[in-house]
């Protein structure tokens, strides 16, 4: 069937007014269409309706993402409308009023689309209209800036009742484009897609000018000296330090990712006087606070305090986050109420150094932050206009544990095994260390692909996101420049990691090279130059890992790419066998040492991997070829010939190795080497 003019006219409303911040966020709002069709059973004509459907995002809105309904029996529903004690009950009947196959599962607001009489609607969470929304004499205030031009809707809980309300609004003022959604958003109408996409920007931009025209120049107070930002390098390196901490902390229920962001909209507010109490009073549009949670914790120490003491306060304030989260929790609950989701904070403000978020994954820990930068505009814009007012307390737990929420997160595909984990994977851009790379990803793994060449970093970590589909790339995989050799390059791949993801749980140690050469050949250089990348360098990243799992509390994987070269005595190979050697037995010396923090430290040692290896690749292909007297394309099919299982060994069989160490069905596995060489007899470990 081709698709319906009309769609193709939502779709592009949808991706015109998604992709613009200041007209709504994230998977928020919603917008319709109505229009003729034929029904292919009777070959008549059919009113239908296309919305955008439940947990969408109309910025990248497909027509697979759009429920489709008949008019008809959708606007039926008015007749059986059991009341508002009991509208939630409409939503299983949209079911029944499916066009089809119906296309996605329809949202709590198709009703507002389906009631309001007009070909084209749009609801929207714009920072201007929220503003309005949420300022104290919100009514008064949408009066004085578009007179009879968009109407007041008093706060409702999204759901039938409202669509009823606003279908009303419309039909007594004729003359109005679109409401005001008390403590929520702005919904507009209009004959055409045109029509309504013009009203929607139109009540957005009048609302935003009244803002910049009648607001107080300084909304949420003068600045507090302790609170400005620190410089930015301090600034990064402190954020990094305390990453790990707070992510450990908002994992303390369930396992989170988490975002850091120090943009100057963040900085302000956070070193403002009013901020505090603003922020205790928690977000008022239910796309906002279902994300950012009821309200965010806040640091209550100057920028400069010492660490350790910043540190403390956190978990206390952690700690009392928590109860208060859970008295929050008592207050409202029902017996017919979901079970409390987790009491930890989704946000946490830390003045001078910015906002960390967390989530499920990479994407939701950012879209939090997002959005609560949304609610800082919103805030200014109330405060600006007269003071802020959300919805109360009572109405947020309403939606924040309302059963119809809990059926989308039902919907939700079961997590991957890694999923929540972030891995750093040393010499990442090539061979083994691409290869795990991609496999811990594709298992759900936030990736930091770490090399001393950032292009090759660079190529994998795209390869990752476009794997992924990741919305914005950053959300699958960064790459990172680092020579594992250096102590502060080191450090600073690891203060990456922490600022891109909130920390590190699994740790690949891969990065290697070899030259391969007899005794008396091999040089001072020679020598040093191996045990620097390998020996120093599984110790520095070693070392700087558990400084991170450590603060993190949450246990943790350290894996090394070993060799069959550390227990086997070949020819010509002394500094690389050596080397190898010692970080065989770094695993088990770190596996007695970390155990107690819940840190796992595993290897793998495989048998020399020609294809796709970067190690090969750069000589020593060439190198030990001649050491076994065969052509150096034969090499793979010789060192298979001499296993007992006559296969050859490729760096996605090392990957599966360590995806199997790191994947929790090994939980209670550490100091152990897993052989991953087809059988090579003399490297059995003993």
């Amino acid at each position: 069937m081709s698709t319906h003019p009309e769609v193709v006219k939502l779709l592009d409303r949808c991706h015109a007014l998604g992709s613009d911040p200041r007209n709504t966020n994230y998977a928020g709002g919603n917008a319709s269409a109505k229009a003729t069709a034929t029904d292919p059973v009777t070959g008549g004509p059919v009113d239908l309706m296309w919305v955008k459907g439940s947990g969408g995002d109309l910025g990248t809105l497909t027509e697979a993402g759009l429920a489709v309904l008949r008019l008809d029996r959708l606007r039926a529903l008015v007749e059986v409308y059991p009341g508002v004690e009991r509208e939630d009950e409409m939503v299983a009947a949209f079911d029944f009023c499916a066009h089809g196959k119906g296309g996605a599962a329809p949202s709590i607001d198709t009703a507002m689309h389906g009631l309001v009489d007009a070909a084209h609607v749009d609801h929207l969470h714009p920072d201007a209209g929220i503003a309005l929304a949420t300022a104290a004499g919100g009514e008064e205030l949408t009066r004085q800036c578009f007179g009879d031009r968009v109407a007041w809707v008093p706060w409702r809980r999204p759901g039938f009742q409202l669509g009823l309300d606003i279908a009303e609004i419309k039909r007594a003022n004729p003359n109005a484009i679109g409401v005001v959604l008390g403590g929520h958003g702005i919904t507009a109408w209009g004959d055409t897609a045109e029509e309504c996409q013009a009203n929607s920007l139109e009540i957005i931009r009048t609302a935003q000018e009244f803002i910049d025209s009648r607001g107080t120049a300084e909304p949420f107070g003068p600045l507090v000296a302790d609170w400005q930002p620190l410089p930015e390098a301090e600034r990064r390196a402190r954020a990094a330090a305390l990453a790990p901490v707070l992510r450990g902390l908002a994992s303390t229920d369930r396992p989170q990712v988490g975002h850091y962001t120090d943009a100057e909209v963040v900085l302000d507010f956070v070193a403002r006087q009013k901020m505090p109490a603003l922020a205790a009073l928690g977000t008022s549009c239910p796309d906002h606070f279902l994300r950012t949670k009821v309200r965010p914790m806040v640091l209550d120490l100057p920028a400069s305090a010492p660490l350790d003491e910043v540190v403390a306060r956190l978990r206390e304030l952690h700690a009392a986050y928590r109860e208060d989260y859970r008295a929050y929790y008592e207050r409202y609950a029902t017996p017919d109420s979901p079970p409390m989701r987790g009491a930890d904070p989704a946000v946490v403000l830390v003045p001078g150094v910015g906002m960390f978020t967390f989530g499920a994954d990479k994407q939701t820990a950012r879209v939090a932050a997002e959005f609560y930068v949304n609610a800082i505009n919103v805030m200014r814009g109330a405060e600006a206009l007269s003071s802020y007012q959300p919805i109360e307390e009572r109405e947020k737990f309403r939606i924040e544990y309302w059963e119809l929420e809990e059926a989308k997160l039902r919907r939700r595909p079961k997590p991957k095994p890694l999923a929540t984990r972030v891995a750093l994977v040393t010499g990442a851009g090539s061979g083994i260390g691409r290869a795990t790379a991609l496999r811990l990803a594709a298992e759900g793994a936030c990736v930091v692909v770490a090399d001393l060449d950032l292009a090759r970093a660079e190529q994998v970590a795209k390869e990752i996101a476009e794997s992924a589909k990741a919305l914005h790339p950053a959300d699958a995989a960064v790459a990172v420049r680092v020579d594992v050799g250096e102590t502060q390059a080191v450090a600073d791949a690891f203060d990456q990691a922490c600022l891109a993801f909130g920390g590190v749980d699994l740790v690949v140690n891969n990065a290697g090279l070899s030259i391969s050469k007899p005794l008396v050949e091999t040089t001072d250089h020679d020598w040093d130059l191996q045990h620097r990348v390998m020996p120093r360098g599984s110790f520095l990243v070693s070392r700087q890992a558990a400084r991170v799992l450590i603060a993190q509390g949450m246990g943790g994987d350290i894996v090394y790419i070993a060799s069959k070269n550390g227990v086997f005595a070949g020819p010509n190979n002394v500094a690389y066998g050596a080397a190898k050697a010692d970080q065989a037995h770094q695993v088990r010396l770190l596996a007695a040492e970390l155990g107690e923090h819940g840190i796992r430290v595993n290897g793998v040692n495989p048998d020399g991997v020609v294809r796709g290896s970067g190690i090969f690749a750069g000589g020593w292909g060439a190198q030990r070829a001649a050491v076994y007297g065969v052509p150096e394309e034969k090499l793979g099919e010789y060192y298979a010939g001499r296993t007992l299982l006559k296969r050859e060994v490729l760096p996605e069989h090392v990957a599966a190795a360590v995806f199997v160490l790191t994947a929790g069905e090994l939980s209670h596995t550490t100091g152990l080497h897993i052989p991953v060489d087809a059988g090579v007899a003399a490297a059995f470990l003993r």
